[in-house]
């Protein structure tokens, strides 16, 4: 695990940008991973401003709220177009989100991780985390080895995403369908992108805490190629802090990042 610490929100997003980029760029058929959220927000604003092609890539979003349809304002799937997918020149039949309106959900989230495998993989997974440490909607106590499935969220997440439903917590969704922990780790290479003091000690939790269920992002230690990216202030609760900037500024492979 690699802790890249940039002075602001800004350039901690800009420097994720890049990195897409550079992989779609690298890669042109990528299968990326992607997530929701403001600060992703601001990450896809920049990312689709950026001088590549889209149209072979393909995408899976983490997690979908159960009960919404493709078309509400408030589902994942409206996000995504709205925030990226109208932006670029992807093809739609190449954007997958899951499926939280099917009558089956079990049998969605089989067919969820089977069209991954067809797809060859997740090559770059990107990642928010919560407030209580959770990646995708894998609340306290999810497994580490678990699969896409559905999951009933904590009343944190939902207090967090109300703003997403004018502020009204009890309109937000009470479960949802989501990519599982072994589905995230099973990614080529992980980016997590992180900013705000509010984050600071889930941060320093999932990256130098123990590996625990009770924080499902702390299992991202585990992966050999994972990258965590974070501003100032999501950063103000870490011990190796010098350490972690001691490497990004003396590492050759982040040599063309560095101001």
């Amino acid at each position: 695990m690699e802790i890249i610490i940039r002075p602001d929100a800004g350039a901690a997003v800009e420097l994720v940008s890049r990195l897409l980029a550079m992989r779609i760029g690298n890669k042109p058929a990528c299968v990326l991973g992607l997530a929701t959220g403001r600060t992703m927000e601001q990450l896809y604003e920049q990312l689709s401003q950026q001088a590549i092609s889209w149209q072979r890539c393909h995408t899976f979003n983490l997690d979908e709220y159960i009960g919404l349809t493709p078309d509400d304002p408030q589902s994942y799937r409206h996000y995504m177009q709205q925030h990226l997918f109208s932006r670029t020149d992807i093809d739609l039949h190449n954007t997958h989100v899951p499926d939280g309106n099917a009558d089956d959900l079990k049998q969605a989230a089989i067919e969820y991780e089977q069209a991954i495998q067809a797809a060859g993989g997740i090559d770059v997974q990107l990642l928010g985390i919560g407030e209580a440490g959770h990646i995708g909607f894998n609340e306290p106590l999810s497994a580490i080895m678990s699969r896409t499935r559905d999951k009933c969220l904590t009343p944190t997440t939902r207090r967090q995403n109300a703003a997403m439903f004018g502020g009204d917590v009890e309109r937000v969704p009470g479960r949802a369908l989501t990519m599982g922990v072994g589905t995230i780790l099973d990614a080529g290479e992980i980016i997590l992108l992180a900013t705000g003091r509010s984050k600071a000690s889930i941060i320093a939790q999932a990256v130098e805490g123990p590996i625990t269920s009770m924080v499902s992002a702390s299992a991202l230690q585990l992966h050999p190629n994972c990258k965590v990216i974070v501003d100032d202030d999501a950063a103000s609760a870490l011990q190796g802090r010098e350490y972690y900037d001691f490497v990004f500024h003396n590492e050759p492979e982040w040599a063309e990042f560095r101001d």
